[in-house]
């Protein structure tokens, strides 16, 4: 069953919103492909929890994204995001530029948060271990490089995009550019104040992330206190669409502590 869909404001800011599930919130902050397919990751998740997919500002549509000049902007959003909920501390769960998104802002505000769960995120650069550049890579090879299965990434090539699926698809590359450009995925400044993430924390990763290397989680945890982090053996960049069974199952047990 597919989730409700709202249009939610902050401030003057309105965006595309995926509800469902009970319980305590977990808001899931997307990457930069924009709003996944609702599949299992997010279904076993809204079995346990309310789970909200927010669409980033200036993401499907240009309009709204004025006051978002870069992921610092984004993650301040979110914060004001976060104030408008009727909840108790959230479960914050980011991928990729989503979990730059949310590291940024739990350095600046961890009062609204339960715990931090990240995947496979941006936001960090480690010398000597080169990541990819999806700006540069031609179409084919941006599919291709995010999947370790090779008939997931034909899959998704085979299909053909509505007008308005490639309209959708154009403006999240721009909002993309927009934050990830320059320089590529990361900020210098980040690494300085991770210490301030005061929360339970957990990092996923693909083994085989031709985009962001997992081998940059061996800094993430010497950067954030007590940080828990799991490998996904035969995945790519995306563990909540490769392996999304067993991405929801790990995320679950770090939620559930065990």
């Amino acid at each position: 069953m597919l989730p409700q869909e709202y249009r939610h404001r902050v401030r003057d800011i309105y965006v595309r919103l995926l509800r469902k599930g009970t319980g305590r919130t977990l808001l899931f902050l997307h990457g930069a492909n924009g709003i996944p397919p609702w599949n299992a990751f997010f279904e076993q998740l809204a079995s346990r929890y309310n789970v909200l997919v927010p669409e980033h500002p200036g993401f499907g549509t240009p309009e709204n994204a004025t006051q978002i000049r870069n992921v610092a902007d984004l993650a301040m959003y979110y914060l004001d995001f976060l104030d408008t909920l009727d909840a108790g501390p959230v479960h914050l769960v980011g991928f990729s530029l989503g979990g730059w998104t949310a590291a940024e802002l739990a350095i600046r505000n961890c009062s609204k948060l339960a715990n931090l769960c990240l995947i496979s995120p941006a936001g960090i650069r480690v010398k000597g271990i080169q990541s990819g550049d999806n700006f540069i890579w031609s179409p084919e090879e941006a599919v291709r490089n995010l999947y370790h299965d090779q008939s997931l990434a034909d899959r998704m090539l085979s299909v053909t995009l509505s007008e308005e699926e490639a309209d959708r698809q154009l403006t999240n590359r721009f909002m993309a550019a927009r934050l990830g450009w320059e320089p590529r995925w990361f900020n210098p400044a980040l690494e300085r104040w991770l210490h301030r993430i005061q929360v339970p924390s957990f990092l996923l990763w693909g083994e085989n992330d031709k985009l962001m290397p997992s081998a940059y989680a061996k800094r993430w945890q010497e950067l954030v206190p007590d940080l828990r982090v799991e490998f996904i053996a035969g995945c790519g960049h995306l563990p909540h669409i490769e392996k999304a069974e067993v991405s929801a199952d790990a995320i679950l047990r770090f939620l559930e502590g065990k």
